[in-house]
């Protein structure tokens, strides 16, 4: 007798569809699972989509689903919804601004429902553009740039920031948050033979030693790093957390790089710091953004930008979904999924004590 396959419902609007399901990815779902796709449009791009028609039609397609996938276009996957799907085992977020903020996790835990997020299927490149940005800013390329488009003939000496500070090997280096993307750019970090010190209360324990950095507090990143790299989720406590007092840390001839969110940086601090023309800042995230064509940061001779493209690459988008098949079929075979949240991951997304 043929063993009945699981079932999986994917919740999410077309855009997720057509940016994120690779073929193969759905031959290999299709092979291990009946799956269906709920096709559901509205709510903001970051959270639940709170329609009540599109949470009455969830509710009755989940009867006797074991895994729901949900997007942009899903409603919350609530209580309610839960107890509506008396054979659910797991619940994965695919694609937002990390911590599945569309599932009630509590409430799954409360029920043995276990629940996955491989939102960081964006660190990989994230990760990259923040190595870049420590060569591009360490070379204070920004003004070189800047020379070329107005027909000067940039010249190496004593006062030039990239001829005196412009290698990376043998520099330390000071990352505010270390997750997906941290633990990523500790290893692309590795052949420049630097010294990384960390700051991040949610970084578990035992972690420091077995990536090989150090674990220390954000002052010491700030004050005694020769490259400081912003990597935190923007949540209630790192909101404005990098204002004047922490930027003033920062020693001269140093370089400060921010690939996460603009808002965790005072603007108008980070531009008074930067002013003074004594470190460097290679920025892919600026409050606000777009950025104000007036915004002095623009005209800044230390200061290269991008415009919040760290992480949009083609692949980053097919990625998430690559990640969550892969998350399925350990499932389906009994093991431990390798991206599963924990009271940890929802302490960090609400900015509380770890406990």
């Amino acid at each position: 007798m043929t063993a009945s396959k699981h079932k999986v419902l994917i919740v999410c609007n077309q855009r997720v569809r057509d940016m994120s399901f690779l073929p193969s990815d759905l031959d290999r779902l299709s092979a291990m699972a009946d799956w269906e796709w709920l096709h559901l449009e509205g709510g903001v791009e970051f959270g639940p989509n709170e329609d009540p028609g599109a949470i009455e039609q969830l509710i009755e397609r989940v009867g006797d689903v074991e895994c729901i996938v949900v997007s942009h276009g899903s409603p919350m996957i609530s209580a309610d919804v839960m107890d509506a799907a008396p054979s659910l085992k797991l619940i994965g977020e695919l694609e937002g601004d990390r911590f599945a903020y569309r599932i009630d996790v509590e409430s799954a835990w409360e029920r043995g429902i276990r629940t996955v997020d491989t939102t960081q299927g964006s660190s990989y490149p994230v990760a990259e553009w923040a190595l870049a940005l420590i060569l591009i800013s360490l070379r204070n390329a920004g003004a070189s740039f800047r020379s070329i488009l107005a027909g000067e003939a940039p010249v190496a000496t004593d006062n030039e920031f990239g001829y005196v500070h412009g290698e990376l090997t043998g520099k330390r280096v000071g990352l505010i948050g270390c997750g997906h993307i941290g633990r990523r750019l500790v290893n692309y970090l590795r052949p420049f033979e630097v010294d990384i010190r960390v700051y991040d209360p949610y970084l578990a324990s035992e972690l420091p030693d077995a990536i090989g950095v150090v674990k220390t507090s954000l002052e010491n990143v700030l004050s005694k790093s020769d490259v400081i790299v912003c990597l935190a989720p923007l949540t209630p406590a790192t909101a404005g957390m990098i204002g004047q007092r922490e930027l003033d840390m920062i020693p001269s001839n140093s370089v400060f790089v921010n690939v996460s969110r603009g808002a965790i940086v005072d603007s108008d601090a980070l531009i008074a710091r930067l002013k003074r023309g004594d470190i460097v800042a290679g920025l892919d995230v600026f409050d606000p953004e777009p950025i104000p064509p007036d915004s002095e940061i623009i005209g800044l001779p230390n200061t290269f930008l991008s415009p919040h493209i760290a992480g949009v690459t083609r692949v980053s988008y097919q990625r998430f979904f690559t990640l969550m098949v892969d998350e399925l079929e350990r499932f389906f075979r009994g093991d431990d999924p390798l991206f599963e949240l924990t009271p940890r991951s929802l302490a960090n997304r609400r900015g509380s004590a770890t406990g």
